[in-house]
């Protein structure tokens, strides 16, 4: 499931998340939670000695503005690693109505490292609610986890709505523009937003926003990388990619990568699959980011089955920093894993944010002690481990495909695509 093993099979000297991926898979859906609220089925009778237990870390928000739409994070850890069939956000008024946080998440991996899910948005009338978070094992049964007060104020005054107007109805308008970062993703190439970072102080170094053809050789390379054991491509990863430059192509300051069958057999037997790859590492350029630098690039995440899109690192057989991975057969989800000092990643669920053809910000801050990630602009994850004071590492943002082990292969022969507005690098 994730990216662990490009390294050459030799070098492999600690566990893989493909490793955590197969525990995944082998573990049931059992864990211990709250009683029962509000009318949801809950799993009957104490739960067997052996099976895992997911703790609420945190809940939010404790608090809206009657009539503006808000969304909810849940973070959990569970105790060791098991699937949940669903995982949401619920909410009942006082009568027992459910009024949950749309979006749901599927098939989500809990373990002892933390999840966090982010439902979509809605509003509600001002009020005191219960709100609890909840999830669904595939047995089929409820576990609610501890519930607290979701306190509706009323009506904002004007003063304190932005799009406030002499009108007495402003509220309809602002629920679908109240996260303004996903406008662009409504169209089919994106209002590319001017240079900036969310880190303060933090000035735009490097980048290539993909308003010309690539250049190759002199800025990117993208026929070869030693993160691939065979140097254009790389089994032993669950990958079918087979390297090859013509499968990126610039149009409208947008680069599409495309995945194509292709003719190579792989060594496992397997049909390759021309895809699309750029890298630093190997051109004249040889751009590297470092410690205390903030990578960030916006992309329209594919739908086809079997696309494996990513931004990431990778120098001397490691160095691998995963600003993101993505899998379309879990839409909603993006992988956010720091491989230099391992130990902490989060598989960052935001249903209103993160979507198949939908346009996204992602980018990394390389911290010397925790690495931080953000999602449209906002850090969603600090995973308390860092890189070092010494860290560099080539960037590398690729198209690859699914051999199947862990998630689906493409279905059919027609090409995968998955665009790129920006690469930027702030220092």
């Amino acid at each position: 499931m994730h990216k662990p093993a490009r390294r050459p099979a030799p070098r492999h000297a600690r566990p893989s998340h493909r490793g955590r991926t197969a525990a995944l898979a082998a573990t049931g859906a059992l864990a211990i939670t709250g009683a029962g609220l509000f009318g949801l089925q809950s799993a009957p009778g104490a739960q067997a000695a052996t099976g895992p237990t997911v703790t609420q870390d945190r809940l939010a928000p404790a608090t809206m503005v009657a009539g503006r739409a808000a969304t909810a994070t849940l973070t959990v850890h569970s105790s060791s690693c098991f699937t949940a069939k669903t995982v949401g956000v619920g909410v009942r008024d006082a009568a027992g109505n459910n009024l949950d946080f749309p979006g749901n998440a599927s098939n989500v991996p809990i373990c002892p490292w933390s999840y966090t899910f982010t439902s979509g948005a809605r509003a509600l009338p001002a009020g005191t609610y219960t709100q609890f978070g909840f999830w669904q094992d595939f047995g089929g049964a409820w576990h609610n986890l501890p519930s607290q007060q979701l306190v509706v104020s009323g009506t904002p005054t004007p003063t304190t709505t932005p799009s406030a107007t002499p009108t007495p109805t402003p509220t309809p308008t602002q629920a679908p523009t109240q996260t303004p970062t996903q406008t662009p993703s409504a169209t089919a190439t994106p209002s590319t937003p001017a240079p900036s970072s969310p880190i303060a102080g933090k000035s735009l170094t490097w980048s290539d926003e993909f308003n010309g053809p690539i250049n190759w050789g002199q800025r990117w390379v993208g026929d070869k990388s030693t993160a691939y054991k065979y140097g254009n491509h790389n089994p032993d990863d669950n990958k079918l990619d087979w390297l090859d430059p013509n499968n990126v192509s610039v149009a409208n300051g947008v680069a599409t990568f495309t995945a194509t069958p292709g003719s190579n057999t792989l060594e496992n037997g397997k049909q390759s699959w021309n895809t699309g790859f750029l890298t630093t590492e190997g051109s004249s350029e040889g751009f590297q980011v470092k410690t205390g630098d903030y990578a960030e690039t916006r992309v329209k995440l594919p739908a086809g089955s079997g696309a494996w899109p990513a931004l990431w690192t990778w120098k001397n057989g490691n160095g691998e920093v995963d600003s993101f991975e993505y899998h379309p057969d879990n839409p909603n989800l993006l992988e956010l894993t720091n491989h230099v000092n391992p130990g902490n990643f989060d598989y960052y669920t935001n249903a209103s944010a993160v979507a198949k053809d939908q346009w996204v910000t992602i980018g990394t801050y390389y911290g010397a002690t925790s690495v931080d990630w953000y999602v449209n602009g906002v850090k969603v994850f600090s995973d308390g481990k860092g890189v070092g004071a010494n860290f560099s590492a080539y960037l590398i943002l690729n198209l690859s495909v699914c051999a199947g082990q862990y998630h689906p292969a493409p279905q059919g022969t027609a090409p995968i695509t998955f665009a790129a507005d920006y690469v930027r690098v702030y220092r």
